[in-house]
């Protein structure tokens, strides 16, 4: 009976895992019909130089955050010695992913004529609200499980100052980059307002995208090595915790991975030339 009372909290758990991929896989239509919206419109010349600004820029500041991993790797090898071995990839992870939200949450003001009064777009129409909060749950709890953990000694001060200061920065500057696609006016009346529209929804899951990411693996590997510790234990009695616990971390660990793939999709910049919807 425990076996089987294991089995079941054990699909439960992944089930927020399959619901967050779901979601992901519906704001996939959402990039395409915006995407259909900007080929579909003749942007104005203040349109196509921003698009061509934004993507210039995005690459450039994504460079930075590769070079960001680079050092981390260094850095690494610096305190970790022998150790660093098993580091190098969340280290350029965590550097990739910190390039991706710096550049949204630092893109250039567009040129084009503002709307006049000046209009602002609702949080709903650049991202689902469920995909948000989601994102800043997954936040949450990743500082939290680190944090406990990190107290109770299971984390070397090294690892628990990066698990606990990378992603509540990322987080930071994903809020700025947010605030500031809902703050700033929209385009006035003419082609130029899709794109408008379509930077938005760009920056807007690339950041959410980005930030759960960066939070749901290491979470996922904070549960998973919390789990198996816990299931050294003896006792007397069928104890479901490290069986949720491992099960949270195999969760945690599938969701960021599906994450990442629409995260990849959506890296590549506004284009007037994408055919969103042939096919």
């Amino acid at each position: 009976m425990g076996r089987l009372i294991a089995v079941v909290l054990f699909i439960a758990v992944l089930v927020p895992g399959v619901l967050l991929a779901r979601a992901w896989a519906l704001a996939a239509g959402r990039r395409a019909v915006a995407s259909a919206a900007v080929e579909f419109a003749t942007p104005t010349p203040e349109g196509l130089a921003t698009l061509q600004r934004q993507a210039q820029h995005g690459r450039r500041v994504r460079r930075l955050g590769l070079l960001l991993g680079v050092l981390a790797i260094v850095a690494s090898v610096v305190v970790f010695a022998e150790a660093s071995v098993f580091l190098w990839l969340p280290a350029l992870v965590i550097g990739l992913l910190t390039g991706v939200v710096l550049a949204e949450a630092t893109r250039p003001r567009p040129r084009w004529r503002l709307s006049a009064p000046p209009r602002r777009p609702r949080r709903g129409e650049q991202i689902s609200p469920w995909l948000l909060w989601t994102t800043r749950a997954v936040v949450v709890a990743e500082v939290a499980v680190a944090a406990v953990m990190w107290q109770r000694g299971d984390l070397p001060d090294s690892v628990g100052w990066v698990a606990v200061v990378v992603p509540l920065v990322v987080w930071l500057l994903a809020e700025v980059a947010l605030l500031r696609a809902l703050l700033r006016p929209l385009a006035g009346e003419g082609a130029d307002v899709p794109v408008d529209e379509a930077l938005r929804t760009w920056t807007a899951h690339l950041v959410a995208a980005a930030t759960s990411v960066l939070a749901l693996l290491p979470l996922g590997a904070l549960l998973l090595a919390a789990g198996i510790d816990l299931g050294d234990r003896v006792t007397e009695n069928v104890d479901l915790l490290p069986v949720a616990l491992v099960a949270g971390g195999f969760a945690g660990l599938a969701a960021g991975l599906a994450v990442a793939v629409f995260l990849v999709t959506w890296l590549r910049p506004v284009s007037t030339s994408e055919r969103a919807l042939a096919g």
